[in-house]
C-alpha cells in the first residue's frame, strides 16, 4: 500500500498555518517550543498527511501536550465547534450498516482511521476543555467503552451551561451538529 504524503508546497502551506495557530494559541502547549515539533514533523510525512487531514476538514489541529512517557506531541483537533467536514456522521461501520434506510455518509470511526487519527475519549476531550471551550453548539462522538457499543450505543460530549456533559445516544443516529474530534501522537 502507498503511504499518502503531501507535495513540497503542501508540506510548506500545512507549516505555516500551524505554526500560526500555535504562537496564536500558547495556553494549550507552555513549554514547548515549535521548533521541535516542526522538526518532529518533517521527518513524518505519513503524520503530516493525516494532520492536513484534520485541517481539511476543519478541526483546526494544535499541540495540546507533550506526553512525557512516550516523549510525543499530540495534536488534537481545536476548532470551537466539532469539524465541518466531519459532521452528519454515524458512530462506527457496524453502526452504518444497520441503517436500513437516510444512512449518513460514513462513520467517526471509519473516517478517523482513513485519517490516520484516534477519536478523543472522555478524558482526553475533558483535558481539551480544560484549554478551552468547546462545542457550546455542537457535540463530538467520543471513543465508546465496549460495554456501551455492545449495547447498540455510543458516547458523545458537549459544552453547555457552564459545564462540559457525557451523553449516549444510539450509534445509528446522526445529527449536523455532531461530528467527532481527534488526536494524533508526532
Amino acid at each position: 500500500m502507498i503511504k499518502p504524503q503531501l507535495s513540497e508546497s503542501e508540506i510548506e502551506g500545512l507549516l505555516k498555518v500551524l505554526k500560526a495557530r500555535f504562537d496564536k494559541n500558547k495556553h494549550r502547549h507552555q513549554g514547548i517550543e515549535w521548533k521541535e515539533v516542526e522538526a518532529r514533523l518533517v521527518m513524518q510525512p505519513t503524520k503530516l498527511w493525516s494532520i492536513n487531514e484534520m485541517e481539511g476538514t476543519g478541526g483546526e489541529p494544535d499541540v495540546v501536550v507533550f506526553d512525557p512517557k512516550d516523549k510525543m506531541f499530540v495534536f488534537c483537533d481545536c476548532a470551537s465547534e466539532s469539524p465541518k467536514g466531519r459532521r452528519s456522521i454515524c458512530y462506527d461501520h457496524e453502526a452504518l450498516a444497520s441503517r436500513k434506510e437516510h444512512k449518513p455518509k460514513n462513520s467517526a470511526v471509519n473516517m478517523a482511521e482513513e485519517m490516520g487519527i484516534e477519536l478523543l475519549d472522555e478524558f482526553q476531550y475533558g483535558q481539551l476543555q480544560s484549554l478551552e471551550q468547546v462545542d457550546s453548539k455542537t457535540s463530538s462522538w467520543l471513543k465508546s467503552p465496549e460495554s456501551v457499543r455492545k449495547q447498540g450505543g455510543a458516547i458523545f460530549g458537549d459544552f453547555r451551561f457552564g459545564r462540559v456533559f457525557y451523553y449516549h445516544n444510539g450509534a445509528e443516529s446522526y445529527y449536523a451538529g455532531r461530528g467527532f474530534r481527534g488526536l494524533l501522537r508526532v
